[in-house]
């Protein structure tokens, strides 16, 4: 018998590693809070709410309503539910409760108030060492996995041989992988590409055009690459240098790619509400999902404070949400120092 795989979350990010994995043909213990969600998935076969238009082989699903169930048979948790929810659902479990197991986030946030990693907030609160946990980052949307186009993740660890088994689970004929070690980057090049992915909406809605748009993300790079390349040195030790990485690789350029161009990217659909005149509070009752960049925008500026690094996009993407600044004004100040 294989190891026992468990999904926390039902939106249509989790929806689509499900499908993966049980095309693959893993069990997958899924929890999933709403019964009567479940009730629809063990009938019909699909997510009624999410990628409807995938229908799983229900030999192969376990769906639970019981997070501590699903976590305690399953030896790989895979967690992929909205970073401003995970305190919420994990607070019932026992603090032992990932002793002996892994766990990779599917997760493209941090947990707040504290604006850390979560890979930090599990080893503080469940005492997981680094060693055991992984992240999966795109680029990959999860209509595009549901319609079986080619698609591409990559699976960092500390250990390339341990990201490599982590993604052998998910590699087949439509899903490519990659292995990494950048484990603590790569989760900051996905918090950043959603609040860019954010902007970039934004500018869409303000009538920016394609040209613009282009201008604007090659500085959304180099500014990714900036504060990644400054958090490395920072957390380096002085007898040691800082590791190189390749921030050209799909996990962190592709991502910002696909996510600030990507109709599917519902981060840029925020942002364009945002940027047509919507409130916060209208666009997301409009998405009806959760756009990531909205909370990672206010984390990472808590996060920027002790890294230090010049982010001027970041900054007014936060100034529009947070701050009530208007979008065209903060827009206007930005395209004076692109280059």
């Amino acid at each position: 018998m294989g190891n026992q795989i468990g999904i926390l979350g039902s939106g249509s990010w989790s929806t689509a590693l499900a499908k993966i994995l049980t095309d693959n043909g893993h069990n997958i213990h899924w929890w999933i809070r709403n019964v009567d969600t479940i009730r629809h998935l063990e009938n019909r076969r699909h997510n009624k709410h999410y990628l409807a238009s995938v229908y799983f082989d229900t030999q192969l699903l376990h769906p639970n309503p019981d997070v501590y169930e699903v976590v305690s048979n399953c030896d790989i948790i895979i967690l992929s539910v909205p970073s401003a929810f995970l305190k919420d659902v994990l607070a019932p479990l026992p603090k032992d409760i990932f002793k002996g197991k892994k766990v990779i986030s599917a997760i493209k946030g941090l947990v707040s108030p504290e604006n850390i990693l979560i890979n930090e907030y599990l080893e503080t609160e469940f005492n997981l060492p680094l060693e055991r946990y992984f992240t999966i980052t795109g680029p990959c949307h999860a209509e595009e996995v549901a319609n079986e186009k080619l698609s591409y993740l990559t699976f960092s660890g500390t250990s390339l041989e341990e990201a490599q088994i982590m993604a052998d689970y998910f590699s087949n004929d439509y899903l490519q992988t990659i292995a990494n070690t950048d484990v603590l980057g790569v989760q900051y090049a996905a918090v950043l590409k959603n609040i860019y992915a954010l902007g970039a909406g934004i500018a869409h809605g303000l009538e920016y055009g394609d040209n613009f748009l282009s201008v604007y993300i090659t500085n959304c790079f180099r500014e990714m690459q900036a504060f990644l390349e400054k958090f490395e040195q920072l957390n380096t030790p002085y007898d040691e240098d800082p590791a190189v990485h390749n921030y050209n690789a799909s996990a962190y350029l592709g991502d910002l790619l696909v996510t600030c161009y990507s109709l599917h990217s519902r981060n840029r659909t925020f942002g364009n509400m945002i940027g047509k005149g919507y409130s916060v509070k209208a666009a997301q009752l409009e998405l009806n999902m959760v756009a990531e960049g909205y909370y990672a925008c206010k984390s990472i500026y808590g996060v920027n404070e002790q890294v230090g690094a010049v982010m001027p996009i970041a900054q007014a993407v936060y100034a529009i949400l947070w701050e009530q600044v208007k979008a065209e004004e903060a827009f206007l100040s930005l395209e004076k120092g692109f280059i």
